[in-house]
């Protein structure tokens, strides 16, 4: 069948709360112009994150009932526990609360001032626990992980040799080598299994260990089917166990590829440094079997890391952005191809040449679409990575709008309106000003900080 279905039917709804373009403006505006701080009965269709927003299945919720709340040694744990190293093989499972708890742990193990520590593309909160640890994070994506308009196939792949020259460089300094699966920053983008096995590589040759951020890891093994050559007899199962084969550790947000509305984990083979994890999940999250998670959020997951390696669910997610992005790219709309895995990613730069990158092209985008279709959106670009260390600020790579979906929770009709919003919006693109920033806090600014229109 040429139609692809979703592979699920809907039996609980969560009504819309309709507004109108007046309303918008006028919640924006009391916003001061940061889409995080709408309130989210305010917003008709909520792209902002596929984090914790998707939609658990029958058996999650029938998981929930079962969840067994014990302080210590709860059987969820070791559900939960199994579920994960049925996927990946790594001796040690560490719940936390969520991803950035597990990146904050693994900072306070590896981080630290004189420290240098390199990935594809860092994420905003891995970016951010880096810094507040002291040490750097760099950026070593291939050049065409930077060209929306490359139609490579592993647009995430690390850059080896600069990796190399990375290593050779910086030395001691360089604690961990990590790598984004897939790259979020940019684009979405898979990572090849070749890539991934070849990074580890020269991890290890160098006496590197080699971290994954696994966020979106069925997402990247069902790219890998079906791009990489000699992998699409393969089961996804079975690719993503060879991914993180690779590892000697993993963070992860379980808030994506693994269906939870909350939660996340850490993972590593070596008994020492999962000891030192363990110690500081007990200061900061909770004793090592909930890490700061009810047991019921801990069988949610359990069950969640059963479907995700759906093919029919993946085939589904994928085809959902590629059919945004060939409606966008019919009405001239400049948009990052190939399609990324969670996300459909505008490329605000091409789009509004006219507004500096220092004005927020991207953001500008961004807010013009709420108002216009009551759709929230997240800015990738001078706003979330503009900022320096040493205070001073500069352009992005790139300005993108990031529209992330969550994971069974949308149909088509809204995809269909999503795309109306944009051909209204781009009879009005050549208007739009960009903005300033009024109020900012020192790091991670995109989440809190304030803006004004530059025509005020």
């Amino acid at each position: 069948m040429k139609t692809i279905i979703e592979p699920f039917r809907i039996k609980s709804v969560e009504p819309i709360r309709m507004t109108t373009r007046a309303e918008r403006e006028a919640k924006l505006r009391d916003a001061h112009y940061n889409l995080f701080a709408l309130h989210s009965d305010d917003v008709l269709i909520d792209l902002l994150t596929d984090s914790g927003t998707g939609a658990m299945s029958a058996e999650q919720w029938a998981a929930v009932m079962r969840g067994d709340e014990s302080y210590a040694g709860s059987p969820s744990y070791y559900r939960f526990r199994d579920s994960v190293q049925d996927l990946m093989p790594f001796e040690h499972i560490i719940p936390t609360h969520q991803g950035r708890a597990a990146e904050a742990i693994l900072m306070s193990i590896y981080g630290g001032a004189g420290k240098h520590i390199p990935n594809n593309t860092h994420f905003d909160t891995t970016r951010g626990n880096i810094e507040a640890s002291g040490a750097e994070a760099y950026d070593l994506v291939i050049a065409e992980g930077k060209d929306p308009s490359s139609l490579h196939p592993f647009k995430g792949n690390m850059d080896l040799e600069r990796l190399e020259a990375f290593l050779n460089e910086y030395g001691d300094s360089v604690p961990i080598v990590m790598l984004t699966i897939t790259n979020n920053a940019g684009g979405g983008q898979p990572v090849s299994l070749g890539n991934i096995q070849a990074v580890a590589e020269l991890a290890h040759r160098f006496g590197k260990p080699f971290i994954i951020d696994g966020c979106r890891f069925s997402e990247n093994a069902y790219f890998i089917k079906q791009r990489e050559e000699g992998q699409q007899d393969r089961s996804i199962k079975n690719i993503v166990r060879d991914c993180f084969r690779a590892a000697d550790g993993m963070t992860m947000s379980a808030k994506k590829d693994a269906f939870g509305n909350i939660g996340g984990w850490i993972a590593f083979n070596d008994d020492s440094v999962a000891e030192q994890a363990r110690v500081r999940l007990i200061q900061t999250e909770g004793f090592p079997t909930y890490g700061g998670l009810a047991g019921r959020d801990l069988e949610a997951l359990a069950q969640g890391l059963h479907e995700i390696v759906d093919e029919d669910y993946l085939k589904y997610r994928i085809r959902t952005n590629e059919y945004i992005i060939e409606k966008l790219d019919a009405l001239g709309i400049p948009v990052v191809k190939p399609a990324g895995g969670h996300a459909v990613f505008v490329d605000a730069k091409r789009w509004l040449p006219h507004i500096d990158p220092l004005s927020y092209p991207a953001h500008t985008v961004a807010c013009r679409l709420y108002e216009i279709g009551g759709i929230r959106s997240c800015e990738i670009g001078t706003v979330m990575f503009g900022r320096e260390t040493d205070g001073s600020e500069k352009p992005a790579a790139m300005e993108l709008v990031r529209l992330a979906f969550p994971r069974r929770t949308y149909t088509q009709s809204h995809a269909d309106y999503v795309v109306e919003a944009f051909a209204l919006l781009d009879k009005e693109k050549d208007s739009l000003k960009g903005f300033r920033i009024t109020k900012e806090p020192k790091m991670m600014r995109h989440f809190t900080c304030q803006f004004a229109p530059l025509d005020d």
